[in-house]
């Protein structure tokens, strides 16, 4: 049995360390994230998780437990991805500034037939910022790789007045959430 991570996510490797869970693989399969419309926030990125753990099923081993996950950035409701250029950053930084908005992963734990998908919203609040500031932001390259424009493990964080619920979410994993679905495939952390 092995523990797989499906996704290159730096941030979901680092996270998983963090946990204490070093011996895992990873492995990206090809999923396409298109989903139904209609979907709340939460059942977006649990659709989107979901389908990302039936993709790396054909891959692994039946016996080996499989991670996914899928974040996504809303605005009322409405999906911000990873920008496209500066000026798509900079809509995105300009909506979010002075507002909250919702983090929402998605996570699917699988082994073989027994599959669980849960989610996780955190609400995140950002301060006021000048036009000057969210370019030095940008500028810095931080934000283009990233959901909503920002990352708050690294610069982006000084544009986060408070955070309710998981920080690390935020970050692309529930870790407690995450936590509590490995037990009932048999991983357990103090116990």
């Amino acid at each position: 049995m092995a523990l797989i991570l499906a996704s290159k996510s730096p941030r979901r490797q680092e996270l998983l360390q963090r946990m204490g869970l070093t011996d895992f693989k990873i492995l990206v399969p090809e999923a396409d994230e298109s989903c139904p419309d209609g979907l709340t926030p939460q059942e977006t990125v649990e659709y989107i998780s979901r389908v990302k753990a039936l993709a790396a099923k054909e891959l692994v081993a039946e016996d080996d437990i499989v991670i996914t996950a899928d974040t996504m950035v809303f605005l009322d409701e409405h999906r911000l991805g990873k920008p496209r250029d500066e000026e798509d950053a900079l809509r995105m930084l300009t909506a979010l500034q002075g507002r909250s908005h919702t983090v929402c992963t998605g996570v699917t734990v699988m082994q073989g037939d027994h599959i669980l998908t849960e989610s996780e919203p955190t609400r995140v609040y950002f301060r006021e910022a000048s036009e000057a500031e969210l370019r030095g932001y940008i500028a810095t390259g931080d934000p283009m790789d990233k959901a909503g424009a920002y990352g708050v493990q690294s610069l982006g964080a000084l544009l986060v007045e408070r955070i309710d619920g998981d920080f690390f979410n935020v970050m692309g994993l529930p870790v407690l959430r995450l936590s509590r679905m490995l037990r009932e495939f048999g991983i357990r952390f103090f116990d």
